[in-house]
This record gives structure tokens, C-alpha cells and sequence, in this order.
């Protein structure tokens, strides 16, 4: 019952979200994305979870990249090698669990570089890339950060809070 009074109170809350995640689990993960980058280069971590019949995706873990791919910072950017992934779709099959999103940083402005757009880290229609500002120095202003959705065919939907405040909802009813 306990779960039912839960998700009904999200949906009255957050009605529109497609995309949540607990607010104290969001916070870590910023913060773990600050550390790894030392606020000098782009650190980033793919967000397992579930996504429900309706197609609402919940966050409850991250995997950073350095984790799969010591390698992963090296060039200042983040780039992850083909036995990253083989990792990644290792791990989630053993926790029962799906790749729902990734997360990366950038120094200014959460905006979707060329590079970005043209290599998505999962290249399925529906991934969602968000993309931190200011190397994910805290606290992060929503109308400085990127959410987009690939489409395929290198196509995205923005879905930035600027465009789409209630997509990403990070309250305490995640």
C-alpha cells in the first residue's frame, strides 16, 4: 500500500515527468561527477535503473565511466572503448537492472557539443543525455543544464528545463 500512496502522490506532484530520480541519489551523483572531474575536465557515469510501462524511467544507481574504462578522462573529454560497454551491459544484467540515461560535464554551459550530438554514448532511439554545466560544481542551475533524447539517424528532442521544465524531476517523491 505504501508504494501505491507513493506513486500517486508523484503523479499528482510530478505529472509530466519522463524522467526521476531521489533527490539525496541525484545530489551524490553531482557530486561524484565534481570529484571525478576535479572541476578541470569532463567526468560522466551512465544511470541504470527502470523504466515503467508508460515509458517513466527512475534512477536508482550510476556507473562512472572511469569505473568501466580507467582510460575514460585521459583526453580531457569523455571517451569510453568498446570493452566499456561489453562492462556496462555485464554489470546491468547481474543488478537486474537498465541503462536509462547517461550524464556528463561540461565547463560552461550544459549545451550539446558537435561531438556530442554526433556520438551518442548509447545510440538507441530514446536515450536521454543530460549534460551538467560548470563541471557539475553545485548547486546546478536547471536552466544551465541539457536533456536531450536521441531519435536516431545523429536526431535529438530537446528536452532541457528551459524547453520542458517537468521532464527531469529530482523532489523527494522520486
Amino acid at each position: 500500500m505504501t508504494f501505491s500512496i507513493i506513486a500517486t502522490i508523484r503523479a499528482w506532484w510530478a505529472p509530466e515527468h519522463r524522467l526521476s530520480c531521489p533527490q539525496r541519489l541525484w545530489r551524490n551523483i553531482v557530486h561524484e561527477l565534481d570529484r571525478r572531474g576535479g572541476r578541470r575536465h569532463e567526468a560522466g557515469a551512465f544511470l541504470i535503473g527502470s523504466t515503467s510501462p508508460e515509458g517513466r524511467r527512475a534512477i536508482t544507481g550510476a556507473i562512472y565511466y572511469d569505473e568501466l574504462d580507467p582510460k575514460a578522462y585521459a583526453s580531457g573529454v569523455c571517451v569510453l572503448h568498446g570493452d566499456a560497454f561489453a562492462m556496462l551491459w555485464a554489470t546491468c544484467r547481474a543488478r537486474g537492472c537498465a541503462v536509462v540515461a547517461d550524464v556528463h560535464t561540461h565547463p560552461g554551459v550544459g549545451f550539446q557539443s558537435h561531438s556530442d550530438r554526433t556520438n551518442p554514448m548509447v545510440a538507441r532511439d530514446g536515450h536521454i543525455a543530460i549534460i551538467l554545466p560548470d563541471f557539475a560544481r553545485w548547486p546546478i542551475m536547471p536552466d544551465r543544464m541539457g536533456i536531450y533524447e536521441y531519435r536516431g539517424d545523429h536526431k535529438w528532442r530537446d528536452h532541457s528545463p528551459r524547453h520542458t521544465p517537468a521532464y527531469f524531476y529530482t523532489g523527494f517523491w522520486s
